[in-house]
């Protein structure tokens, strides 16, 4: 750390704070048994929803989902985050996922169907406004969930080449190149219409791709060329064993650092699903109580699995099993509307 410092490891959670969220959470990390103990927390922004980290891990970052749409930086090298300036509107409705990528953060506007890149200084600090604006086009055949573009998460692939966008309203993950500031779309990939892609997770390896679907239960097994940017859908496994309830709708997918497993969390039954890898297909093991309600997002961290329930409103934490890759319930703590976890 800067300075000269040294501390523990360190999550930051989100929450919505319009449902009693506190805002961003700190917390230490123990790396022996992966307890979280809170730190305190900063109300900076509207519901700072999801959270990413600068190469350097210096500084945070924040989408704030709100109808306006905003994204906020902090400096995190001292005792708590510090905000580095004023929260820069991403010119999006309701953005809901964050990434830095090649000297930006990009953010995936839900309400808009659209991804924006705003640069960042070399101090890693926000420019004052964004230099692109992607707006995705697009239905699908669900009735009220797919009648326009729903971006809903952007990432770096692998290589650091290629801006991956997913996009619940067009059935569609997107291929974009970022050139001076600017997104094009450089492939889109059609996934089973109605499936509604939620978020994908990369295998270690780089050469696959895993697509959860949040309006069918499912998660859809992807071949990644990084080379022609292109994915390809090969094999779709459902995320529960038994017919899924109507208020089964997929949130978090995760691929373990050895690229053994894969796990997926679901809101309402609430519960994770554990699958073994087995070339380009996933199998499903078994699936498990996530320990609160309303599982809205998953990561994984030396060897724990990390879940942010929403409406119980805490974050829970799993030991693996290395054999089966089924996790093992081990504690939480409180986050009211807890929403999304990272580490540093």
């Amino acid at each position: 750390m800067a300075d000269g410092i040294e501390r523990r490891r360190r999550a930051y959670i989100g929450s919505f704070t319009a449902a009693g969220g506190p805002g961003i959470v700190t917390a230490t990390v123990n790396p022996d048994t992966g307890a979280l103990k809170v730190l305190g927390a900063l109300n900076g922004v509207p519901d700072p929803s999801y959270l990413a980290l600068s190469a350097d891990r210096e500084v945070l970052y924040a989408v704030s989902e709100t109808a306006e749409g905003a994204v906020a930086a902090y400096r995190v090298t001292g005792e708590r985050p510090a905000p580095t300036g004023p929260p820069v509107p991403v010119d999006g409705n309701g953005p809901t996922h964050i990434a830095v990528h090649a000297g930006h953060v990009l953010t995936a506007n839900y309400g808009s169907g659209s991804v924006t890149a705003t640069p960042l200084r070399p101090d890693g600090t926000l420019a004052d406004a964004p230099t692109g604006v992607l707006r995705h086009t697009g239905s699908g055949p669900h009735p009220s969930r797919q009648q326009g573009p729903h971006a809903h998460q952007v990432q770096s692939d692998p290589s650091g080449r290629w801006v991956v966008s997913v996009d619940l309203g067009t059935d569609s993950v997107r291929v974009c190149t970022l050139t001076d500031g600017t997104l094009d779309v450089h492939r889109e990939i059609a996934l089973r219409p109605g499936s509604g892609p939620r978020h994908l997770a990369f295998h270690p390896d780089g050469t696959r791709a895993y697509v959860l679907n949040e309006l069918t239960p499912t998660v859809t097994a992807c071949r990644w060329d990084a080379e022609k940017g292109s994915l390809k859908p090969l094999s779709e496994a459902h995320v529960l064993a038994g017919a899924a309830s109507r208020d089964a709708y997929p949130s978090g997918v995760v691929a373990s650092p050895d690229g053994r497993f894969v796990w997926t969390a679901t809101r309402g039954e609430d519960v994770l699903s554990t699958f073994a890898v087995e070339g380009d297909e996933l199998r499903l093991v078994g699936t498990v109580y996530c320990g609160g309600d309303w599982p809205r997002a998953l990561a994984e961290s030396g060897g724990f699995l990390y879940v942010a329930n929403e409406r119980s409103g805490e974050v829970t934490w799993f030991a693996v099993d290395p054999e089966t890759g089924l996790p093992r319930y081990e504690g939480s703590i409180e986050v009211s509307a807890a929403s999304c976890v990272i580490f540093d």
